[in-house]
């Protein structure tokens, strides 16, 4: 028990040691302009020394596997410094989390606005068992993914605000959301549109071992739907085991007080349900066959009209409610009122926006000047080159994603990069591209939740702030840790157990060929 003990403090420290580091460091939005800086050198470093790297690869334009060359291009040249400052604008109005994160915020900030939510998170607190909330959360967190990005906006925040409401540490919440929405991006119980397009690259990838290969979409789907129940076990322990413990007790100055829900909220709850159930069989409707939100051309949902409008339905849902809501019980007596309330929420994302200006010239960066692809074909070939077979390149192959992904946020566009290599490889010595595909999932996700390249990573900073005023990248990082560890290596023995006994990973589809 004192041995356990002993490595229970190590590991306290370590932690802490991280988190101290981190929090000594600038601002967020500081840091990526200083990451900025560097990249900058860099680029021009290694511009300088020819660095360059030829390779097998996918590409998007085309969808053609295709041999190409990518070389580190300078940004301290003139095309460079021309591209920095005519493309500045363009990097933050389409950097991708921005558009979501304020659509959804339209809504979300009516139903929060009008009490709507703290309404509803009142009957949770009241009906839910308090054991069981971590599990909710994190639960709910996993299943998030069916909806694309909208987990980070929504229950992120939501999982602070769930927490608090109990009593415990509100960045415990955050914490055990963000982990559920991010670090099991590749878990659920339905396939979604994550499994499409990275079965769409796996099936051009796989082409290059046999032209009749094909990865469908639902190849992992049987894989994800244990992987669900993994994660939120594994996401609930280290919440309450480990990240809770080390946060201690709560006292920042955000209140959370539960009350008897009022007759007028009764009311306003009852004109909310009815709203909400009239919006979704409308939904519903739109998604029959032949359906105006269902694919023109192919009649299917999951690459649909439906599916590219998902953040501005998810607003709707939360819109909707929420002025019925605030008509029932009187919290709103006019359209201003209704206005006045979106304002107001977009009023709280002052510094998330500053910060994402920054954050998107980093990541573009990145982009413009070729070293991730660098990074990741030169980790492909060194993974090629040991020799591993069966498990061991399995583990490898897992391990390695996990370490490109910090790297390289795009999951779509490191797949473009490693499919072609790895699968054809594999499938030489008898393992499903399915397989591989999945291997390459669980890397990806696994760390997305410590990668400040992952897109929505500043959103989540900025949240956290509210919270704990002293927190930043340091303490951001270092509360999810634990997650990835755990995830990757619980994901990983999962796999491993899989390959062993012969599983079927999706509808007729095995762990070899």
């Amino acid at each position: 028990m004192k041995s356990k003990d002993k490595i229970n403090d190590s590991n306290k420290g370590i932690l802490n040691s991280i988190e101290k580091i981190g929090n000594k460091l600038p601002h967020p939005a500081t840091i990526f302009v200083i990451l900025c800086g560097i990249i900058i050198v860099v680029s021009a470093i290694m511009a300088r020394m020819g660095v360059s790297v030829t390779y097998t690869g996918l590409d998007r334009s085309s969808m053609e596997i295709k041999e190409m060359t990518s070389t580190v291009v300078s940004l301290l040249t003139p095309e460079g410094i021309r591209y920095m400052f005519t493309s500045a604008v363009k990097n933050f109005t389409s950097f991708a989390p921005l558009g979501t994160v304020l659509v959804a915020l339209l809504g979300v900030g009516v139903a929060e606005g009008t009490g709507l939510i703290g309404t509803l998170l009142t009957k949770l607190v009241t009906s839910t068992p308090k054991r069981l909330i971590t599990v909710v959360v994190v639960f709910a967190g996993v299943m998030s993914s069916i909806a694309s990005d909208a987990g980070y906006v929504v229950l992120v925040p939501l999982g602070a605000i769930v927490f608090l409401s109990f009593g415990r540490h509100p960045m415990a919440g955050l914490a055990a959301a963000f982990a559920g929405v991010s670090g099991g991006y590749s878990a659920n119980l339905l396939a979604g549109p994550t499994d499409a397009l990275l079965a769409g690259i796996s099936t051009e990838g796989a082409k290059l071992f046999s032209a009749d290969a094909f990865v469908g979409t639902a190849d992992n789907w049987y894989f994800i739907i244990v992987s669900t129940f993994l994660i939120t076990i594994i996401g609930t322990l280290v919440t309450e085991k480990i990240v809770e413990p080390k946060l201690g007790q709560y006292k920042g100055d955000e209140k959370a007080t539960i009350t008897q829900i009022t007759s007028e909220q009764k009311r306003g709850l009852k004109f909310a349900s009815i709203s909400a159930l009239i919006f979704i069989i409308i939904m519903l409707i739109s998604l029959l066959p032949n359906g105006v939100l269902r694919n023109p051309q192919t009649n299917e949902i999951l690459n649909s009209p439906f599916m590219d409008s998902i953040v501005i339905i998810i607003a709707l849902l939360f819109f909707i409610p929420g002025v019925a809501y605030g008509i029932g019980c009187k919290t709103i007596k006019s359209d201003k009122d209704v206005i006045n309330l979106m304002g107001k929420s977009m009023s709280t994302m002052g510094g998330y926006i500053v910060l994402v200006f920054f954050a998107a010239q980093f990541v573009q960066y990145f982009s413009y000047t070729n070293i991730g692809i660098v990074i990741a074909v030169n980790g492909a070939n060194f993974l090629e080159g040991i020799g591993f077979t069966g498990i061991p390149l399995i583990v490898s192959f897992v391990i390695l994603t996990a370490f490109i992904n910090l790297f390289m946020g795009s999951a779509s566009a490191k797949w473009a990069i490693m499919a072609p290599v790895f699968i054809p490889m594999l499938m030489n010595l008898g393992t499903s591209p399915a397989l591989v595909q999945m291997a390459y999932r669980i890397g990806d996700s696994s760390t997305n939740i410590i990668s400040p390249l992952m897109s929505y990573f500043a959103l989540i900073v900025a949240f956290a702030e509210k919270y704990d005023k002293k927190s930043g990248v340091g303490t951001l990082i270092t509360t999810m840790i634990p997650y990835s560890i755990a995830f990757l290596i619980g994901w990983t023995v999962l796999l491993i157990i899989w390959y062993m006994f012969g599983l079927p990973l999706g509808p007729g589809v095995g762990v070899t060929i």
